[in-house]
C-alpha cells in the first residue's frame, strides 16, 4: 500500500497544508490529529479481514501472521527455520522472553493490559492480544469451541482490534509522510519547557529506536530483563542457588561485568539524554523453573543434583502473592550484594562513558519503596558504592518509584531521601483498586464497563478520581518537603493521551512510555499544553 492510499496519512498531510495555507493555526491542526492516525502508520495493517476465531484485550497494536508455537524454546527453534512465529501462552513470564523476542506476534489467553506480555509486547512494538479467554491451550494445539488449532498451524493476529483469524491475511505498511515528522516537530516546540517524553527501554536496540522516535531519555530502564539472555539467566540461577558467601559474590561479579556491558550500549544510545536505571524488581523465582514443571519433571523422569537444587530454591522462594512479596527494595534488604552489584556496574559504565569523551547522565531508581528509612538504606548502598568509584558525586542522581498508596500519602518523608519521584501507575492503579492487572481485564472488568460500574479501565487510563488523587498528592507533598523535585511517570499510562493531559495538570516533569508510544506522547503532550494554556 503506497502512502497516499492510507487515509490516516492523507489526514496529516492535509492538515500541514492547511495550516502552510493559513487556513487554521498550528495549534488548531494538533488538536485534530488524534492517535489512530500515527498509529496506522506506525504499524502494520491488515489489508482485509476474515473469519475472527477468538477475540482478545486489544495489547500492543499492529498485524501478524505466523505459525503457532506454545513454547519459548518451541519458538526459538521454529525463528532458527526462519519461520514466522505467533507464540501462544496463557500468560508470560520473565523466562519467556528470549521466544517472545523471535516471535512477530503474541496472543495470552489470561491478563490485561498492564501484564508482562502487554508491558513487553508494547516496549518491542510486537503485536500482542491477551485475555483471549475462549482459546483453550491442550497438549500441542489450541481449541475455540469445536475448531482445533495445531502447532505449525498459520494464523493471523491483529492487536489493535484484539481478533485471532484462522489462516493468512495480507498485511501492510505505510511509509512516514513529511508531514508526520512536521506535525511532531511543532508538538516538541508547544510543550517544550513544560513536559518532557522518554521511553521506557531496556536494551540498546531499545534505546536507538526510542530516540528515533523522539524520546528524550529513558524514563525506565528494567534491569532484571538484562539477566534474562541465554548467557546471562544461568549465572543468575548460579547466584540464587549458591550455598556459600563466596559463591555468591562470584556469581555476582560474573553478573556485574555482564551488566556493565549493558549498561555501556544503553548510555551510549542515549548519550547526553537522562537514563533512569531501575534496580532489580522482580522477586527471584522468576528466573527459576516454576515448581509445577519440577514437580512434574521429578515424578516423571527425575532430577539430577542441579535441577533438584533448583526445585529446592523454587519453593523457597515462592510465595502466594509476589506482586506485594519479596521484590523490589525488599529484595535488596535480603540480598545486598545484589543491588550493590548492579549499582557497580551502573558507575562503572558511566566511567567507562566518560573516559572515551561520552556525556551519561545516570538517575538510579530504587523501586517499591515504602518508607524513608527503606530508601535512606538503599541510599546509603548507592552512596558506598558512588564514594568507592572514579564517577563525581554530583553527576548521579538517586530516587524512588511512587508504586504503592502509602508510598503517595508519605511521599514527603520519602522526598527527604529523593532526588526525584517517578510515578509507577501500573501498580498503584492495582494496589489502589485491590484489583490483579492479570485476572481482572478479561474476566471482571467487560461486566463492570457493561453496566456502568467503571466508567473507563483503569489500566487503559489513569482513573483520577482515586489514583489521580494519590499522584497529586505524591507530588504535592514531595515537592512541598524539597521544592524543585523532580517528577515523572513510568507506567504505560504514560502513552495515553487522557492521561498525559491529566499529568500535565498534576505538574508532572515527564512521561515515560514505551519506544513506539512516544510519538502519541509527545503529541498528547503539546496537546495538553495547548488545552490548558
Amino acid at each position: 500500500m503506497t502512502a497516499d492510499a492510507v487515509p490516516e496519512t492523507n489526514v496529516l498531510t492535509d492538515l500541514v497544508e492547511q495550516v502552510e495555507s493559513g487556513a487554521i493555526t498550528r495549534a488548531d491542526a494538533l488538536l485534530r490529529v488524534e492517535a489512530r492516525h500515527l498509529d496506522a502508520i506506525l504499524h502494520t495493517q491488515f489489508d482485509g479481514g476474515g473469519e475472527v476465531l477468538a477475540t482478545g484485550i486489544p495489547a500492543s497494536p499492529g498485524a501478524a501472521v505466523g505459525r503457532v508455537y506454545f513454547t519459548s524454546d518451541d519458538a526459538l527453534d521454529a525463528d532458527d527455520r526462519g519461520e514466522n512465529v505467533i507464540l501462544v501462552r496463557n500468560e508470560t513470564t520473565p523466562a519467556d522472553v528470549m521466544g517472545m523476542q523471535v516471535s512477530q506476534g503474541l496472543v495470552t489467553t489470561k491478563g490485561g493490559l498492564a501484564s508482562h506480555a502487554a508491558l513487553v509486547a508494547r516496549g518491542w512494538g510486537t503485536p500482542a492480544i491477551v485475555g483471549a479467554e475462549t482459546i483453550v491451550i491442550g497438549d500441542g494445539s489450541f481449541s475455540v469451541g469445536d475448531v482445533t488449532v495445531s502447532q505449525g498451524d498459520v494464523i493471523s493476529m491483529d492487536g489493535a482490534t484484539g481478533e485471532v483469524v484462522l489462516g493468512e491475511l495480507t498485511t501492510s505498511s505505510s511509509e512516514r509522510p513529511e508531514a508526520f515528522d512536521t506535525l511532531l516537530a511543532w508538538a516538541d516546540e508547544v510543550r517544550s519547557g513544560h513536559l518532557a517524553v522518554r521511553a521506557n527501554a531496556d536494551t540498546a536496540e531499545d534505546a536507538s529506536m526510542a530516540r528515533g522516535l523522539g524520546a528524550e531519555g529513558i524514563g525506565l530502564c528494567r534491569t532484571e530483563h538484562m539477566f534474562l539472555a541465554p548467557d546471562r539467566l544461568p549465572i543468575v540461577r548460579e547466584m540464587i542457588l549458591a550455598d556459600t558467601a563466596d559463591a555468591e559474590t562470584a556469581a555476582l561479579e560474573k553478573l556485574r561485568v555482564a551488566q556493565q556491558s549493558d549498561f555501556e550500549a544503553v548510555l551510549r544510545e542515549m548519550d547526553g539524554l537522562p537514563v533512569t536505571i531501575r534496580l532489580l524488581d522482580p522477586p527471584l523465582h522468576e528466573f527459576l523453573p516454576s515448581v509445577t514443571e519440577l514437580r512434574i519433571e521429578a515424578a516423571t523422569t527425575g532430577l539430577d543434583d542441579e535441577r533438584t537444587r533448583e526445585l529446592a530454591a523454587a519453593e523457597a522462594w515462592s510465595e502466594h502473592n509476589p506482586m506485594i512479596g519479596t521484590r523490589g527494595v525488599r529484595l535488596g534488604v535480603m540480598k545486598p550484594g545484589l543491588y550493590a552489584m548492579q549499582v557497580r556496574a551502573l558507575l562503572d559504565a558511566a566511567a567507562a562513558r566518560r573516559a572515551v569523551g561520552g556525556d551519561p547522565i545516570v538517575e538510579i531508581m530504587v523501586p517499591l519503596t515504602v518508607t524513608r528509612e527503606e530508601l535512606a538504606l538503599a541510599r546509603s548502598w548507592v552512596e558506598t558504592e558512588l564514594d568507592a568509584s572514579s564517577v563525581p558525586a554530583g553527576s548521579i542522581t538517586i530516587g524512588t518509584m511512587i508504586e504503592t498508596p502509602r508510598a503517595a500519602l508519605c511521599a514527603g518523608q520519602l522526598a527527604e531521601q529523593a532526588d526525584f519521584f517517578s510515578f509507577g501507575t501500573n501498580d498503584l492503579t492495582q494496589l489502589t483498586f485491590g484489583f490483579s492487572r492479570d485476572d481482572v481485564e478479561a474476566k471482571m472488568m467487560p461486566a463492570y464497563l457493561a453496566q456502568g460500574l467503571l466508567a473507563r479501565n483503569p489500566f487503559d487510563t489513569i482513573d483520577q478520581e482515586g489514583v489521580g488523587k494519590l499522584v497529586e498528592q505524591g507530588a504535592w507533598l514531595g515537592r512541598e518537603s524539597r521544592p524543585g523535585l523532580k517528577l515523572g511517570v513510568c507506567g504505560e499510562h504514560g502513552g495515553d493521551p487522557e492521561s498525559i493531559d491529566f499529568f500535565h495538570r498534576a505538574g508532572l516533569d515527564y512521561v515515560s512510555c514505551s519506544p513506539y508510544r512516544v510519538p502519541i506522547a509527545r503529541l498528547a503532550a503539546a496537546q495538553a499544553v495547548i488545552r490548558n494554556s
